[in-house]
């Protein structure tokens, strides 16, 4: 005797599907993204940095400097021993310190996503601040800024981070290619954004006796990244404060214990002659 097959139960996938859609609806409603659940701040000004800006994060500091002497907020987002440039394109993973370089950070704050920087963990000493400040970035409203200041070059310098390439103007793995990658993810997110640049400052290699104008570690001289800063901040129609040339004395050896404290970061008398130059130029409207 052939057994008919029971049809399956009408009512029961009724309520399945209904159940199935109830869920939906309320899980929609209660699930919030990451970006949903940060309390966003409004900040004027935001700083991105090596160790210039980053390593020193007390009232002396130079973003410090600047909020009080223009009374505006100004947030320090600095991270010392980071490039302008990712350096990782020849390695099976991109070192640790790509997601905190400038192409990388910029890339965040379009994506207005630091998951990938919030995951690195960098066990060097002096970067217990990272994550505290990665917190502060990522709850700032980056439609709300109205600068951006840019100060880095000393890293992708010693890193002999090649200037250019010609074939490829976008080029994150180069300084060039990575500061117009980042410039134009700020202006992505906010197209009034005041954009400032800011070079490195003239350095001495204490224990090798040397200065900036005699090491080339393979992407040519200091001043080599600073005259491409100069000319790339002209194409890109934004503007730069040169605090290589003119600004730190260099006429003597000796001169570097006037505003350093060890041939490449500024002391406090560098920090406060920093601010000052870059509180002057951003009182400029």
């Amino acid at each position: 005797m052939i057994q008919m097959k029971k049809r399956p139960d009408r009512q029961k996938m009724i309520y399945g599907v209904i159940g199935a859609v109830l869920f939906c609806v309320l899980f929609l409603m209660t699930f919030r993204t990451r970006a949903d659940e940060i309390e966003r701040q409004t900040v004027k000004i935001v700083t991105f940095g090596d160790s210039v800006l980053g390593e020193i994060r007390d009232e002396t500091a130079v973003p410090a400097q600047m909020q009080t002497l223009l009374g505006e907020s100004v947030y320090n987002a600095a991270f010392g021993g980071t490039c302008m440039a990712k350096q990782g394109a020849d390695e099976m993973m991109n070192d640790a310190r790509d997601c905190l370089s400038l192409a990388g950070l910029a890339k965040a704050v379009l994506a207005d996503d630091f998951g990938v920087q919030k995951a690195t963990r960098i066990r060097e000493s002096n970067t217990e601040y990272f994550a505290e400040v990665l917190d502060g970035l990522e709850a700032i409203d980056f439609r709300k800024v109205e600068v951006v200041l840019i100060q880095q070059g000393l890293n992708d310098f010693h890193a002999g981070v090649p200037i250019e390439n010609p074939e490829a103007p976008y080029d994150e793995y180069t300084f060039l290619g990575a500061l117009r990658s980042a410039v134009l993810a700020f202006r992505k997110v906010n197209p009034t954004l005041r954009i400032i640049l800011v070079t490195p400052t003239y350095t001495w290699y204490v224990d090798r006796g040397l200065t900036c104008e005699e090491i080339d570690q393979g992407g040519g001289v200091m001043e080599d990244y600073v005259e491409a800063e100069l000319r790339v901040a002209e194409e890109l129609g934004i503007e730069i404060i040169d605090v290589y040339h003119d600004f730190f004395p260099h006429e003597a050896w000796e001169d570097w214990q006037l505003y350093s404290r060890d041939g490449l970061h500024p002391n406090e008398a560098g920090r406060d002659k920093l601010a000052l130059k870059i509180a002057e130029v951003l009182e400029r409207q």
